[in-house]
């Protein structure tokens, strides 16, 4: 069995953004040049999260907002003692998940017809990663 890492670093522009990171997890299976197993994309901060779906501009319309009906930005947050401001962005990260794995088969993801991988960002404008981890033979 072989392992290959690879990190992908965002600074998003805006609070919140839903990037396809599908391509990047090609790229990375490429290099690690496996036929058959798994790629694994996992989120590395509590306030982003990984998940698949349709790539489908109105869809992610439609997932942002179910995500901010389910986990308002509110100022009565606990977490907000700590001093922070994005106890919101820590739910958001608990309805969405912060991993998907992949199955890797005859050298491809081996997503549906209109499966895509996206990273969810729910407090950005700051440094942060995503770890894909490709196992496999």
């Amino acid at each position: 069995m072989r392992a290959y890492t690879a990190y992908l670093w965002f600074n998003t522009r805006k609070k919140r953004e839903f990037i396809n990171i599908t391509d990047e997890l090609e790229k990375a299976l490429k290099k690690a040049a496996i036929r058959e197993g798994m790629v694994l994309a996992s989120a590395m901060h509590i306030t982003e999260g990984v998940y698949i779906n349709d790539a489908e501009e109105g869809l992610i319309e439609d997932i942002e907002k179910w995500l901010e009906k389910l986990a308002p930005f509110r100022d009565d947050y606990r977490h907000h003692r700590t001093g922070e401001t994005n106890g919101d962005a820590h739910l958001k990260n608990l309805l969405i998940g912060h991993q998907v794995i992949v199955p890797v088969t005859e050298g491809r993801l081996d997503l549906g017809p209109w499966q895509q991988v996206y990273y969810a960002e729910f407090d950005g404008q700051r440094r942060k990663r995503v770890v894909i981890k490709v196992l496999g033979e």
